[in-house]
C-alpha cells in the first residue's frame, strides 16, 4: 500500500476571463469598456458588492482534486457542477504495485509513501495503527478477490473511504464561491477543509477580484 496526501490542480487558465465577465456585465447597463483590466476589475467589484452574482456564472473553472472517496462524496453534493471521477468499477488496482490511500489529516504521525506489513509500526498511537492495519487488510483482501476471479467492480466492495480517488470538478465562479463558503468553514469536515482552504487560496491568487472577500479562520 502507499499513503499519499491530498492535492489539487487548477486545469482552467483564467486568461481573458475577466474581460468576458466585463462584457457580460456591461450588457446589463449598455456601457462601454475602455479595454483595460483594471476597469474590468472595478466593474466586477461593483456588481459583486451589489450582490449581482449572476454575472459571474458566465465563466467556469475546472479543478482536478486528489482526495479520498469520503471527501469526494461530499464534493459531488454540489449540484451546479460537472464531474468526472476515477471509476472503481473499471480501474483495476491489482495491476498497480500498490493501492493508494489518502493520509487522514487527524493522524499526522502516519508515514507518507510505500508501507509494507513487515515493517514495525508499533511506534504509532493505537488509532493510527488501527487505520494502517485496516488499509493493509483492504489491499490484501481486494487483491485476493481478484485472484479468486472477481471483477474490479466486485472486488471494490472491500475498499474503504480512505481509498485515493481523482475527480475533476467544473463549476461557474458563482458556484465556486458557494463551494468555498461551505467547505472552508469550521463546520466542514477536517479532510474537506484540508483541501478546500488551499484551493481557495489558489483561486484568490488567480482571480482575487472574485474570491478575496471569502475568508476562513
Amino acid at each position: 500500500m502507499k499513503i499519499i496526501e491530498p492535492s489539487f490542480e487548477i486545469l482552467t487558465p483564467f486568461n481573458e476571463g475577466i474581460f468576458h465577465l466585463e462584457a457580460c456585465a456591461r450588457t446589463c447597463y449598455k456601457s462601454e469598456s475602455d479595454g483595460t483590466q483594471e476597469k474590468a476589475k472595478d466593474l466586477i467589484r461593483k456588481i459583486m458588492k451589489r450582490g449581482h452574482e449572476s454575472v459571474i456564472e458566465h465563466v467556469s473553472m475546472s479543478v482536478r482534486i486528489v482526495c479520498d472517496r469520503g471527501v469526494s462524496h461530499e464534493i459531488v453534493r454540489h449540484r451546479l457542477a460537472s464531474y468526472s471521477q476515477e471509476s472503481t468499477r473499471y480501474c483495476n488496482y491489482g495491476k498497480e504495485d500498490h493501492i493508494k490511500f489518502i493520509k487522514p489529516c487527524f493522524f499526522p504521525e502516519l508515514p507518507i509513501g510505500v508501507c509494507v506489513p513487515e515493517d514495525d509500526y508499533t511506534y504509532l498511537p493505537d488509532a493510527s495503527h488501527t487505520w494502517l492495519s485496516s488499509m493493509f487488510f483492504a489491499e490484501k483482501d481486494y487483491n485476493k478477490m481478484l485472484e479468486n476471479g472477481c471483477s474490479p467492480q466486485e472486488a471494490r466492495s472491500v475498499l474503504p473511504n480512505s481509498l485515493k480517488t481523482e475527480i475533476v470538478m467544473t463549476a461557474n465562479c458563482r458556484e465556486w464561491r458557494h463551494f468555498f463558503r461551505l467547505r472552508t468553514a469550521k463546520a466542514a469536515h477536517p479532510q474537506m477543509r484540508e483541501i478546500a482552504r488551499p484551493m481557495l487560496d489558489a483561486f484568490k491568487n488567480l482571480v482575487p477580484v472574485l474570491f478575496d472577500d471569502i475568508n476562513y479562520e
